[in-house]
């Protein structure tokens, strides 16, 4: 399998309001040209998007970097929920981090991701056993 770029909703924000976001949507552009300088995939699990939308008033931001970027939206499978509970487990971490949870089980369908978040240091500790997986900050 190829590799793949995971956003997290700090990166989608960066990226789908970037006037708003300043030197964070730079970074995340920065690692999404990287992404796709290489040619990985670029991925948002599911429930990022509940995150980051908040309503037709909002989600056009949204929608047009998905559409306009050729961004993927993975589903959320029973597999990655369950590997997800696994994670949140092992790292002694509360459903309140469900979603970086998703993040991490969504980048482990990958042979090798990177994921692009504003939040590197729990990402990091969901991630930390699997080194197939790269933690970039925006």
């Amino acid at each position: 399998m190829a590799e793949a770029l995971i956003l997290d909703s700090e990166a989608v924000n960066a990226l789908a309001n970037a006037t708003e976001r300043g030197v964070l949507a730079e970074r995340a552009r920065a690692i999404l040209t990287v992404a796709y300088e290489r040619g990985a995939l670029v991925r948002v699990p599911a429930p990022v998007l509940a995150e980051v939308c908040r309503g037709p008033r909002y989600d056009p931001p949204i929608d047009h970097l998905l559409a306009s970027r050729g961004i993927v939206v993975c589903d959320l499978t029973q597999t990655v929920a369950k590997r997800a509970g696994h994670l949140l487990g092992r790292a002694k971490l509360s459903s309140a981090h469900a979603v970086d949870a998703f993040v991490v089980a969504t980048a482990l369908l990958f042979d090798a991701s990177v994921i692009a978040t504003g939040n590197p240091s729990d990402m990091r500790r969901l991630a930390s056993p699997f080194k197939q997986i790269r933690i970039f900050a925006i």
